[in-house]
């Protein structure tokens, strides 16, 4: 692709991907042809639509979360858009499948690994904590039920697992000196293997993660198929 159009909500989390994209696809040699953006609450994204099937962009990227991600998905559909559409990792979620549904049939994403965890191979380093993870997470709660953000909060306590005993070691839980630890410990992270990747933190990264923490998907019949990892 050497063209893409842009469509993304109107505000901090629209603004951060289109800083994003504008960036890496201009150093990839990628023209970014069309910038529209709707609100979060708009019925209607035609006149932005519009705009991008005409200018006839290789790709377009969606940036927004949850069912409104499904308002430009189904509008770009309804008027022929025959490209490639990118969503982001907001969009991987129950909501925006039922309101898109058949219109979300091939668009691309990506996600962290938990959310395919069984089309992973065996030697990603998430793989079994994953399949663990689901397995008993759709046992308690039903089949169908798990969702990428129960992944984020067992890996926020993965990290806590890991960090606590050195933070005991230094203080009492509850004083100071126990919180400084913790901290300490935490942004000392190392290769804690959780469901969504393998977090290694410093002090001035308390993201942590890498390449292993996202793979791609496309949606095909309703369900996600790993693409690339």
């Amino acid at each position: 692709y050497k063209t893409l159009g842009f469509i993304g909500f109107s505000d901090a989390y629209g603004e951060d991907w289109l800083n994003s994209v504008t960036k890496h696809a201009g150093a990839a040699g990628i023209q970014l042809t069309v910038v529209e953006r709707y609100n979060r609450n708009d019925t209607s994204v035609t006149g932005q639509v519009l705009k991008l099937t005409t200018a006839r962009p290789d790709a377009v990227l969606v940036a927004g979360s949850g069912s409104p991600a499904a308002l430009p998905q189904g509008a770009l559909v309804e008027r022929g858009y025959k490209g490639q559409i990118y969503q982001t990792h907001a969009a991987a979620n129950q909501a925006f499948l039922g309101v898109a549904g058949k219109a979300a049939e091939g668009a691309i994403l990506p996600v962290g690994p938990v959310s395919v965890v069984r089309q992973l191979p065996d030697s990603h380093p998430s793989k079994a904590s994953g399949v663990d993870f689901v397995t008993k997470y759709e046992a308690q709660y039903g089949a169908g039920s798990f969702s990428a953000f129960a992944g984020y909060a067992h890996d926020a306590f993965r990290l806590i697992e890991a960090a606590v005993p050195a933070a005991k070691a230094k203080g009492a839980p509850g004083t100071a000196e126990f919180r400084a630890a913790l901290r300490d410990a935490l942004e000392a992270s190392k290769e804690v293997v959780g469901v969504h990747g393998v977090f290694n933190m410093t002090p001035n990264d308390h993201f942590g993660l890498d390449d292993r923490s996202r793979v791609l998907i496309r949606i095909e019949g309703g369900a996600y198929k790993l693409v690339a990892q």
